[in-house]
């Protein structure tokens, strides 16, 4: 008999998939919405607004489509990470192998990027196309236990198919980057000057006015308000992943003390990105850092 208000892990998984669909509905909307304000400040009419809206999210789907089946191979190849053998590694292996077994999931790839920044992330669309990703640093810094939370956590986000959602929800915040930075360029080079003294001479000029600056609002607002979404529920994730690595380990102090050596770690994962950096355990871009701003 559960505890009141306490909920099991499994509910919190089915939680966590409802939040993500909702997460994902709540971007798509933020999408439409924002395509429909761009293409009635360009064209004038609201036909040009219902255009808009088509176009934004065939370009969302065709890209969430390249991200489905493609995404984990162009992760990893931007991270500079090569798979490895038994030969290669054999602790890691052995350590993902038990795991594995332990999490009921199949043999994740297992790749290596050459940083000695520790940090490890995992990606793919489900568990049977799931990969794993370490820096030598992780390997050379971390115990058998430690390494043992980390490679936990990330099952954790392989069982979970959170993955998948990362996965999906980067390339739906990434279409509303693009469309905010194609409305800014468009306005800015004078693309709307000609526009608007068309629209004026018919007289829908005023709507227009006001559609552009509702457009030039949400370019600026839209991709933050889209990442705060994304960073809420992933914030979530990140906690049941660490829970379900304590619940695979039966060892809370391996991650505990994993986490403490990767986020005091100075080193630079030079390989990561802003695109690339929600994926790992532990945010490979310091505050110290250029990129950071």
């Amino acid at each position: 008999m559960n505890t009141p208000g306490v909920q099991t892990f499994y509910q919190q998984i089915g939680s966590n998939r409802r939040r993500s669909l909702l997460l994902v509905l709540v971007i798509m909307g933020l999408l439409a919405v924002f395509g429909f304000v761009i293409g009635f400040a360009i064209g004038g009419t609201w036909q040009a607004g219902i255009v808009a809206i088509v176009v934004a999210l065939v370009i969302a789907l065709l890209m969430a489509s390249v991200s489905y089946f493609a995404g984990d191979s162009i992760v990893l190849a931007a991270s500079g990470a090569k798979e490895i053998t038994e030969q290669n590694a054999p602790q890691l292996i052995n350590v993902v192998r038990e795991l594995s077994l332990a999490a009921n999931l199949p043999m994740p790839r297992i790749h290596i990027i050459n940083d000695t920044a520790p940090n490890a992330f995992a990606t793919g669309r489900d568990p049977g196309h799931a990969s794993i990703a370490v820096t030598t640093g992780l390997l050379e810094k971390l115990d058998r236990e430690e390494l043992q939370g980390v490679i936990g956590h990330e099952l954790a986000h392989v069982r979970n198919l959170d993955i998948r959602f990362a996965l999906l929800v980067a390339v739906l915040v990434g279409s509303i980057a693009l469309l905010a930075d194609f409305f800014l360029r468009f306005t800015f080079w004078g693309g709307m000057s000609g526009r608007g003294s068309r629209d004026s001479k018919s007289g829908g000029g005023g709507l227009v006015l006001v559609m552009v600056v509702v457009g030039l609002i949400l370019s600026v607002i839209a991709p933050i308000i889209a990442r705060l979404v994304q960073v809420a529920v992933s914030r979530q994730r990140e906690y049941l992943a660490d829970a379900s690595s304590v619940e695979l380990t039966r060892n809370p102090y391996g991650l505990e003390r994993a986490l403490a050596k990767i986020g005091s770690d100075r080193e630079v994962l030079e390989v990561a990105n802003r695109a690339t950096q929600h994926l790992y355990i532990v945010n490979p871009i310091k505050k110290f850092e250029e990129r950071s701003s």
